[in-house]
């Protein structure tokens, strides 16, 4: 291998590198290290970060070299060349890095009561701000290429995630904010994920520069059924209640109609289905008494029992679900759920670090006393 004279890297063509490691690494005393405006110089000596240059141009000597020039002294007896690994570091700040969630940040709308599955991408700027620890982060996995800035984003995918989707979450069920109306927020999201990312980052020697999230959307399923619940409310809205009611008895009656095996099918096909229409249209300012349910259906096999039956009748399981209520809003619900329908929060037990099981709610534990995160 040569012994290097000088040393200098110009950069990648793509502008995408953020380390670049130097491929010699036989330093001789004497040689000319040049360093580029926006570029930084490490030396590293035995997998330890030893001197860091700057922008400019400098003769190698003991003299700019305080820390590795004790171990050429010591181990080398000041002869040269001697062994180092020497990284480029881009010091600029990157603003175009794009991210995105990696899955469905599953809600119930505050508003519409519609499950949705929101997704979430935007753009960030970095650049590093504390070169001995992006370093000491990195300098395991850099092998023989550059680094490229795609590659910090792929690194830091889980902690961006983590705090975008509890930051969504939060304002959704805690402000009660829709998601159809969460756009004019975008501005605000985006400055409280900067807040709560930037010491993540800093650990690693990086500034975040800028965040911004560009949309949160969801499929169109989605968006079908929140149209759905507009249309209703509208005609509810436009037609009154009773002939609103009517209307809808009307639609349960064309869709018995249209199933041939139905019974309202049935007296269809045998000519009663206008009288019953006539009926219904001279009944239409009265209230439309509801039906009453006489049979229960097995959560298991679907089989339809005789209301107030306790066991199925095809498969024997228990037809009474238990009942848990919400620790946060109250709702009542299915004994299991894992999550409220209502208002979102987690119904899992905790776990204290002593091993004891804790509720949902708890904020000390019973057992040794230690506070639980919220």
């Amino acid at each position: 291998m040569a012994i290097l004279n000088r040393i200098k890297f110009d950069g990648l063509s793509s502008r995408e590198w953020l380390v670049y490691r130097y491929p010699n690494e036989k330093i001789v005393l004497g040689s000319t290290l040049i360093v580029g405006e926006g570029q930084a110089a490490v030396f590293v000596y035995q997998g330890k970060i030893a001197d860091v240059f700057t922008a400019g141009a400098y003769v190698l000597s003991t003299g700019n070299l305080p820390i590795l020039g004790k171990f050429v002294n010591m181990i080398y007896g000041g002869d040269t060349p001697f062994p180092a690994e020497i990284y480029y570091v881009n010091l600029a700040t990157k603003l175009d890095m794009f991210w995105g969630t990696t899955d469905a940040i599953q809600l119930i709308d505050p508003k519409y009561f519609v499950r949705l599955h929101i997704r979430a991408f935007g753009q960030l700027g970095v650049k590093i701000s504390d070169i001995p620890a992006f370093l000491r982060s990195l300098i395991g996995s850099l092998g023989n290429s550059a680094v490229k800035y795609q590659a910090v984003v792929e690194f830091y995918k889980g902690v961006l995630n983590t705090k975008i989707k509890t930051i969504i979450s939060d304002i959704i069920i805690n402000q009660k904010i829709s998601a159809f109306e969460i756009t004019p927020k975008l501005e605000e999201i985006s400055a409280s994920a900067l807040t709560r990312l930037t010491p993540d980052f800093e650990k690693y020697g990086l500034e975040i520069v800028s965040f911004y999230i560009q949309s949160i959307n969801f499929p169109d399923e989605d968006t079908d059924q929140i149209n759905k619940i507009l249309e209703d409310r509208a005609a509810f809205e436009i037609m009154g209640d009773n002939r609103y009611a009517t209307k809808r008895s009307f639609d349960v009656y064309e869709g018995a109609a249209n199933n041939s095996n139905g019974v309202a099918g049935a007296f269809v096909a045998g000519g009663m289905g206008f009288g019953m229409g006539n009926a219904m249209l001279n009944h239409s300012n009265s209230t439309v008494e509801p039906v009453m349910d006489t049979t229960i259906e097995c959560p298991k096999c679907n089989k339809q029992n005789k209301k107030g039956t306790n066991f199925c009748s095809c498969c024997g399981a228990p037809l009474k679900v238990k009942k848990i209520k919400c620790h946060s809003c109250g709702a009542e619900l299915e004994e299991g759920a894992k999550f409220c329908n209502n208002c979102g929060a987690s119904l899992a037990k905790k776990i204290c670090t002593c091993g004891a099981e804790l509720a949902s709610d708890a904020r000390f534990c019973h057992n040794c006393g230690a506070k639980q995160e919220e």
